[in-house]
């Protein structure tokens, strides 16, 4: 497998207005985004931006679609890494392919977005993976991000916090915990997600205590059944008629 088979570079566009956050995770992204549209103004006065960001928290409650927000808002790519897919698939060169990954996005001026961050810290402690190997890779990131040039972004997502090291996690200056959404809030998404549809489709019975990505899984699932069923009701009278 290439190397840059295990990466994405993702031009979608998504806005941030259009995701929803806490007012705390809101407010430290925009000023995330605010220091990196003024960089060069800010190194006038040897202020550095922050340009390490660790988000945390329940699958599906929007860290993915957040670094590619991120991305937009700045007009640049992102380049998407899955940390276990390139261990399982590179046991033997991965800091070598961490490394040339790395300079691929600060070469392009992409947003750096390395997904499923605690595999790191899950390998180090499997039987089944070469221990050596996995404590090379963390010194590898740890270099890495220490050396991180400020004009680069690097976004790294986790389910599991807590099992990563803590000499990882002190790089980063900024850590968003993204919380399962409350009703209300799943109530304004539903709104949302509903919208496109004719307004006889929308009495959705509407679930709760799940992922955003579960509420949107959901919806579309029941439309594209409702869609289908009117659909085929709709080519039945049809072939009625035609009789």
């Amino acid at each position: 497998m290439n190397l840059y088979e295990l990466t994405v570079t993702d031009t979608e566009k998504i806005a941030l207005n259009d995701l929803l956050f806490s007012d705390e995770n809101k407010a430290a992204l925009l000023q995330i985004i605010k220091e990196h549209q003024y960089l060069d103004e800010l190194k006038k006065y040897n202020l550095q931006v922050d340009n390490k960001i660790m988000l945390h928290g329940h699958s599906g409650c929007g860290k993915t679609t957040t670094a590619k927000a991120i991305a937009t808002a700045l007009g640049k790519n992102i380049v998407i890494i899955n940390l276990s897919t390139l261990i399982n698939a590179r046991i033997g060169e991965t800091s070598k392919n961490v490394k040339a990954i790395f300079d691929k996005a600060i070469r392009e001026r992409a947003v750096l977005f390395l997904d499923e961050f605690d595999q790191i810290g899950k390998s180090r402690d499997s039987e089944d993976k070469d221990v050596a190997e996995m404590k090379r890779l963390v010194n590898t990131i740890i270099q890495l991000i220490d050396y991180l040039p400020s004009e680069s972004l690097l976004i790294c997502a986790t389910n599991h916090y807590h099992n990563i090291d803590t000499a990882l996690l002190r790089r980063f200056q900024i850590r968003l915990k993204f919380e399962m959404p409350k009703n209300n809030e799943l109530d304004v998404y539903y709104d949302k997600i509903l919208t496109p549809f004719p307004a006889h489709l929308q009495d959705v019975a509407r679930k709760y205590d799940i992922s955003y990505a579960e509420a949107k899984d959901y919806v579309h699932t029941t439309m594209k059944r409702q869609i289908i069923a009117e659909l085929e009701l709709h080519h039945k009278k049809m072939q009625s008629l035609e009789k």
